[in-house]
């Protein structure tokens, strides 16, 4: 058995589909026969080709035309004549091999571009860049697996799964991940959540040690993973999953009911999303609301900046899929380990701490500006939150918000219609934000709390570094008291406090946080029938006295034997 740390809960059996980003090594040869290297040449391009018209298909029955007009762009790079007729002339003249010339080529193009005043034409250079490797990897004989079509049900293994794979992949045909580094608020953890697909992470190696066709079996709650395991083994975990399945049945029985304490407190439970898509994992789970849209995968897997246009019709699915239920929408919380390959930013010694967020989108005031206008437009269709990320000075979030008011009147000036009763609200995960929350919370209609950031920022600890992800605890004394803090100060201003991290769907972390008094809970979907579960089943009172307890405890281990203790 192998040991990771279980990322989404679930079981999965199946064979295994590595994926290995292999590098594009290329050698300058002299070659004998020009014309085979032309014909490799032709058929590696027409076999681009193919796998991109299939893709660009697939993608534009699943993601509509905005989504798949990328492989368009694709497409008219491979069979731009110049490209193909300077790369033979190459192999013709210097009797070199294909992928040296081919890459030859590629480099000029791409400079020429890149070189370019036009941001339009600048941006081009991406897509040849991508294309190039793809052409590149056939005649390297280098696999090239395309997650959006799968031949069978598989699960990937990979060191890591990048926002692009998730995006785009078959769904229907992942059983489940395993990545090498990661833990559970790494960016595929909570991918896989939202996807409500089993996922373990943090297993130094399994993209090395494991081959296409192997059969693992794992937990996705514990963290348990067995290679090729025996018919028993396999049987034993073939009735985990029925146990698994039959538990999530039973918890059908709790949808449309209250999240309310055996005592009569009342919590809301709400669902974070990345896409559109997601919110029907929002109604197969029972969410009172989205508790946070991540805007920023509007603005992924795609080589220009989305338009006013395409924002509002995002964000006016979501609103309309969702009312009367709130939808709290984050504003652009791109940087750390979120980039954009059409803005580029100088090198950072410290990506986590530098330019992202509110502080790009200030800086950058027609970014979000243009996000502003089709936010403030879609609040016509539902009930809208706005949500400032990153805010760690009241000067950050005054300006957010003047720049705000400066969006409302130019619409107003317009004759564009906006809803008059938005709440304006802001993320506390910045230390700094939690300790001045009392001055803060004067100025917004509510807090919701990132424990993924404000647990990294506040122990210094990197949460993707698995030497001391150990460090990386919630229960630290510290961090929730940053938490009761910013509960406390928000409801003396008469303002409502919710939980939009990892922390908000953790059965170990839930009495705690509603003896704090936490107001809202916003988590991953898959976890939110199991909370209301748990919920139901606790008194009010008695968890404010549990809470008060943990509270004046000196260490994360003392709270969460206590927990253990308590209710497992």
């Amino acid at each position: 058995m192998v040991q990771g740390t279980g990322a989404s809960p679930g079981i999965a059996l199946g064979k295994v589909l590595v994926i290995k980003n292999e590098e594009i090594a290329i050698e300058k040869k002299q070659i004998d026969s020009i014309e085979e290297e032309k014909n490799r040449f032709v058929e590696a391009i027409e076999k681009s080709k193919l796998e991109l018209i299939e893709i660009r298909d697939k993608a534009m029955k699943e993601f509509g035309k905005d989504k798949s007009a990328i492989f368009d762009a694709h497409l008219l790079v491979l069979e731009d004549p110049e490209l193909m007729s300077s790369t033979i002339n190459r192999i013709e003249s210097e009797k070199l091999n294909v992928e040296y010339a081919f890459k030859q080529i590629i480099d000029q193009f791409v400079s020429v571009f890149e070189a370019m005043d036009n941001e339009y034409m600048k941006e081009r250079a991406s897509d040849i860049r991508d294309v190039s490797d793809r052409v590149l990897r056939k005649l390297l004989g280098i696999k090239v697996v395309d997650l959006s079509v799968l031949d069978e049900e598989v699960i990937l293994v990979s060191k890591d799964l990048t926002p692009s794979e998730t995006a785009t992949m078959d769904k229907e045909k992942v059983l489940g991940f395993l990545t090498d580094i990661g833990g559970r608020t790494s960016h595929t953890a909570i991918m896989a959540r939202s996807l409500e697909i089993p996922a373990v992470v943090g297993i130094k190696d399994m993209s090395v040690s494991l081959e296409d066709g192997d059969f693992v079996v794992f937990n996705g709650e514990t963290g348990e993973v067995l290679i090729n395991p025996d018919k028993e083994e396999v049987n034993r975990y073939k009735g985990l999953k029925e146990a698994y399945e039959n538990e999530k049945k039973e918890l059908e029985a709790l949808r449309g009911q209250k999240s309310v304490t055996k005592d009569g407190r009342e919590v809301e439970l709400a669902g974070n999303i990345g896409t559109p898509k997601d919110v029907k994992g929002l109604e197969n789970n029972d969410a009172e609301g989205v508790g946070l849209y991540r805007t920023e995968f509007i603005y992924m897997d795609r080589d220009s900046l989305p338009t006013e246009e395409e924002q509002f019709m995002a964000y006016k699915e979501v609103l309309e899929s969702i009312n009367p239920r709130p939808a709290i929408i984050r504003t652009l919380d791109i940087g750390g380990d979120k980039e954009l390959s059409y803005l580029k930013f100088d090198e950072e010694m410290n990506p986590f701490l530098g330019y992202r967020a509110i502080r790009l989108c200030l800086d950058r005031q027609e970014i979000f500006k243009t996000q502003l206008r089709a936010l403030l437009r879609a609040s016509m269709y539902g009930n809208l939150k706005i949500m400032f990320p990153m805010i760690s000075s009241l000067e950050e979030l005054l300006e957010a918000k003047k720049v705000l008011n400066e969006v409302k009147e130019d619409l107003h000036r317009e004759g564009v219609d906006f809803s008059p009763n938005i709440e304006v609200g802001m993320m506390i995960e910045v230390p700094s934000a939690a300790i001045i929350s009392d001055i803060l919370a004067k100025h917004v209609d509510f807090f919701s709390i990132g424990t993924n950031d404000l647990i990294q920022y506040t122990t210094a600890v990197d949460r993707m570094n698995e030497k001391i992800h150990h460090l990386y605890n919630p229960f630290n004394p510290a961090v929730l008291r940053l938490i009761k803090m910013v509960i406390d100060n928000g409801h003396k201003e008469g303002i409502w406090v919710g939980m939009c991290g990892e922390m908000a769907g953790d059965k170990r972390m839930i009495p705690i946080l509603l003896g704090l008094e936490l107001d809202e809970f916003s988590m991953s979907p898959i976890s939110i029938l199991p909370a209301r579960k748990l919920i139901k089943s606790l008194s009010y009172e008695e968890m404010k006295k549990f809470a008060n307890k943990v509270m004046n405890m000196d260490s994360a281990e003392e709270i969460e034997a206590y927990i253990e203790k308590t209710f497992i």
